[in-house]
């Protein structure tokens, strides 16, 4: 087997990939060719060929980590887990855990082939088929807060008790991490506190993907259905509002913010308006709790800490991208202000 990569866009001796698949593969001989995804800040991710066999590599990122983050024995667990049920994920094909292949812990999963849209807009598609989008996105979400984690081996996955109690102090901690100097982005400090005082008392308790966004999914390549949600890195045992929460932060995102809708003709592109999107979610999940300010504040504060680790990785070079330093701020910056937004129509 041979490989056939640039060596700029792979963070591992690439020759001993080859071996190793090899070995796995049972000797199978060819041309092996390594792509790197675009996008995407966390794990480095790319598509592996050879002789008419495909797959998707993931793997951590080189360097010091922060701890938590990175999670890929959790990515795979939660794939193996959820792959045959009703929430669609692409097929787990192999868990390595021996830093010796490529410095780093990786897994190998099936590469779905279908339509993938950063932006929420989704330019180029017809009315009717964006509604169909937005209508699948929702119904697959809703699927998976009512799956039977405890049935998938997933009872251990998370911890009990109130979500966003726990959330709020790991994020807190995080961002005094990150943070550049006392008056970095001092609106954080503001959410914190903000959040802190407003808790909701809930310990509901479902699977969660943590990053539940149109980008991590893949639509097929005709029809407006998710065949696979992508990037389980942040997963866990939560609250079913964080996932809710951070997907319908397109609905208070400017298009050149993560691609959100804030501003569009919503009706005219075939995207229903938030408020009907989430009485949509309520039906579906027949849950009698309802998303607030809170739970929308938590999810930019949430994403401003996250962004800014993002950026810290950048700076340090331990991203998977080139340009994390930068644009890990600006999101960074964006949510925050974004947080402090709904934080005042609360007030």
């Amino acid at each position: 087997m041979n490989r056939n990569a640039n060596p700029g866009e792979v963070d591992f001796d690439a020759t001993r990939l080859d071996g190793y698949l090899c070995g796995l593969l049972g000797g199978t001989s060819g041309r092996l060719t390594i792509e790197r995804t675009q996008g995407g800040m966390s794990n480095p991710t790319y598509f592996l060929r050879c002789d008419g066999w495909e797959a998707v590599l993931r793997k951590q990122p080189g360097g010091v980590l922060v701890p938590s983050a990175h999670a890929i024995d959790r990515e795979y667990q939660v794939l193996k887990a959820l792959y045959g049920t009703a929430v669609p994920v692409p097929q787990p094909i192999h868990y390595c855990e021996d830093r010796d292949v490529l410095g780093t812990p990786f897994y190998l999963m099936e590469r779905l082939q279908g339509r993938v849209f950063h932006d929420c807009a989704s330019p180029g598609l017809a009315v009717d088929e964006r509604s169909a989008i937005f209508d699948s996105m929702l119904a697959t979400m809703a699927t998976l807060h009512q799956i039977d984690y405890a049935a998938l081996g997933l009872a251990g996955f998370g911890r009990p008790g109130n979500y966003f109690a726990r959330q709020l102090n790991r994020w807190t901690r995080q961002w005094q991490q990150f943070r550049k100097g006392d008056d970095d982005i001092a609106a954080l400090d503001q959410l914190a506190v903000w959040l802190s005082e407003r808790v909701p008392k809930s310990e509901t308790l479902v699977l969660c993907h943590g990053d539940y966004r149109i980008g991590n999914l893949i639509f097929h390549s005709r029809e407006p259905r998710v065949i696979g949600v992508l990037d389980w890195e942040l997963a866990t045992l939560g609250h079913p509002f964080v996932d809710l929460a951070y997907n319908s932060q397109a609905w208070h995102m400017a298009p050149d913010e993560l691609g959100g809708v804030l501003g569009l003709p919503l009706a005219d592109l075939g995207i229903p308006e938030e408020d009907e999107y989430l009485n949509r979610y309520y039906a579906l999940t027949r849950t009698t709790e309802r998303l607030t300010n809170f739970h929308k504040v938590f999810g930019m504060f949430r994403s401003a800490v996250g962004s800014a680790g993002v950026a810290a990785r950048g700076a340090a070079g331990t991203n998977a991208r080139s340009d994390a330093a930068q644009v890990g701020r600006q999101l960074a910056l964006a949510f925050a202000r974004r947080g402090q937004d709904l934080m005042r129509l609360s007030t």
